[in-house]
């Protein structure tokens, strides 16, 4: 089998898996918010807004997986079980310390968080009862994605797909139920999508669970807990950057959200109705992301840097030919979709145009994706990502969206568009430091 052939295979095999997971994790939003969408705009912002505050929690999450996918990879390239175990178990264990605090916060102090984000009382009261119901799903999460990392280390992605897509359909079914009330059960609206979700998310994890479980004792990684000192001060200089960089990306989506807040309950809404459809594309090209870590992450524990280059420059340019097409199919079918919710026809208007600008800055977005989420991050040197994410997002993006919105006070759209220029500078600064090639390294 030749290079490209062997490339191929299995760029497909890590790739189309967790891109499906991906698009079936974002189907949750969005079916939440289409089915939402039939009850008004305050329901529809006050969902989103919910949800922008749990992301902090998914965000912070993904910051722990992404440590045990670096860790794992390398573990696994160099065959090394007792590193595996390592890199697993303390990963999980710290998911789930995550999992009490977001629940915690999530529970007790709902409605003060919530009116950070918006001073319309309906939208806050909806959020913060969705808030705090979803809540209760943290800890699944918690479980099944670091399950789901561990998987695809080994080759097994199409398990955690199969318990995303068994997730999705229960999604649906109770959404249907829950918010809109049948056969004798009562309408609850956004406590009954909480509440879907919620029940959703914990099937995934039991059938994700199962399957791990049965693996059996040579498929489970060993469990390990106890580090030498130079391989704690390695892991911490791996998670400790993705941490801050996640958490601090995160706030800074969370700024947006109150700018859009402070905008108005139409902006608001617009926004949120954008976020499934945000969601769906860069899904789309998750995969390549998710594939470009574990790849090079191979490559890399096996100290075979000639071939962790070349294959980066083809992932990097697999996702400029897939990004650009689907911007293309969003200029072309966006109009149809803001048809769906039955809102005002300005916030219908306000929606396609940051769908719009939207499809101009994903093809960099995707490239800062698989350049900083994957390649770079794949040889530990998280860092140099932290950094990069701290530049775009406060000297450039946070400073942008304030002025845009409240001093040149330019419609939502075009906030939107200003503060996503940030996404440019960090491109520049991603493909300085690839191309120096510092990043390769063995752990």
């Amino acid at each position: 089998m030749t290079e490209d052939n062997m490339f191929r295979k299995e760029l497909v095999g890590i790739a189309l898996p967790v891109t499906l997971q991906s698009l079936l994790q974002s189907s949750f939003g969005m079916i939440d918010q289409i089915m939402i969408g039939q009850l008004g705009s305050e329901s529809i912002a006050g969902i989103g807004l919910g949800g922008k505050f749990a992301s902090l929690y998914t965000v912070v999450l993904g910051a722990v997986a992404a440590a045990a996918g670096i860790m794992v990879a390398q573990y696994v390239g160099a065959e090394d079980e007792e590193g595996t175990g390592r890199g697993f178990y303390l990963n999980l264990f710290l998911g789930l310390l995550l999992a009490g605090g977001f629940m915690a916060v999530c529970g007790f102090f709902p409605h003060g968080v919530m009116s950070l984000y918006t001073e319309d009382p309906a939208v806050r009261s909806q959020a913060a009862v969705y808030l705090r119901i979803y809540a209760v799903s943290f800890p699944f999460a918690a479980i099944s994605t670091i399950m789901a990392v561990f998987l695809r280390c080994i080759g097994k992605a199409v398990m955690p797909l199969v318990a995303s897509f068994l997730s999705v359909l229960l999604n649906t079914g109770l959404n249907y139920l829950l918010i809109f009330g049948a056969g004798g059960i009562p309408a609850m609206g956004v406590q009954g999508a909480a509440i879907a979700s919620v029940i959703a998310q914990a099937a995934a994890f039991f059938a994700t669970a199962v399957y791990f479980w049965r693996l059996g004792r040579e498929g489970r990684p060993p469990v390990r807990f106890q580090m030498p000192k130079g391989e704690w001060l390695r892991y911490l200089g791996i998670l400790a950057p993705i941490l801050i960089c996640e958490f601090m990306w995160s706030l800074g989506e969370n700024v947006y959200a109150v700018i859009y807040g402070r905008l108005g309950t139409d902006s608001c809404a617009a926004m949120t109705m954008t976020g499934p459809v945000q969601g769906l594309l860069i899904g789309l090209l998750s995969g390549v992301a998710q594939a470009a870590g574990i790849m090079i992450g191979r490559h890399l524990g096996k100290e075979a840097y000639e071939e962790a280059y070349r294959d980066a420059k083809k992932l990097m340019l697999c996702g400029v030919v897939g990004s650009v097409i689907l911007s293309l199919f969003l200029l072309l079918l966006g109009r149809q979709y803001v048809l769906i919710y039955k809102v005002e026809p300005q916030v219908q208007r306000m929606t396609y145009q940051i769908l719009a600008a939207f499809a101009l800055i994903s093809p960099i977005k995707v490239q800062n994706m698989i350049l900083g989420g994957g390649i770079i991050r794949s040889g530990g040197m998280t860092r140099y990502v932290m950094w990069i994410d701290m530049i775009g997002t406060w000297c450039f993006g946070v400073p942008l969206g304030i002025l845009s919105a409240f001093v040149w006070k330019l419609p939502v759209a075009q906030v939107y568009f200003i503060l996503s220029l940030e996404e440019v500078v960090r491109f520049i600064l991603s493909l300085l430091i690839f191309k120096k090639r510092n990043w390769m390294r063995r752990l």
